[in-house]
């Protein structure tokens, strides 16, 4: 008699991770319409005003939120574009690996612009 293991397949794989891009889409979804009132009840016209609008603690951590979300909903999107039509395991992985990279680079670039001073 063979014995299975719980494995993440059947109908609930993946299901976590299709829960969280939806989440991750209304958390941008927030932020932008959020950035769009602040921006037309501000107009920061010149880089001073736009500075100033940043330059708050909540509204830094706020758009670190947002890019979070934006990078991890990148980063399930392109994971299953890569693992539908990349059949070769080793170019898949370096694809993944590649991708992951680029989105950590983004992650840490937008820190370094939020706080960096």
């Amino acid at each position: 008699m063979k014995r299975y293991t719980k494995h993440p397949v059947g109908a609930h794989y993946g299901t976590r991770q299709w829960l969280l891009q939806r989440l991750t889409a209304v958390v941008m979804a927030g932020y932008t319409l959020f950035i769009v009132l602040a921006l037309v009840m501000h107009r920061p016209l010149n880089y001073p005003a736009w500075k100033s609008i940043f330059s708050e603690m909540w509204f830094q951590v706020g758009t670190m939120l947002f890019v979070m979300a934006l990078l991890y909903h990148a980063w399930v999107g392109m994971r299953d574009i890569l693992m539908d039509y990349l059949r070769d395991t080793t170019v898949r992985l370096t694809a993944q690996f590649a991708v992951a990279f680029v989105l950590l680079f983004y992650l840490v670039w937008t820190a370094a612009i939020l706080w960096g001073r």
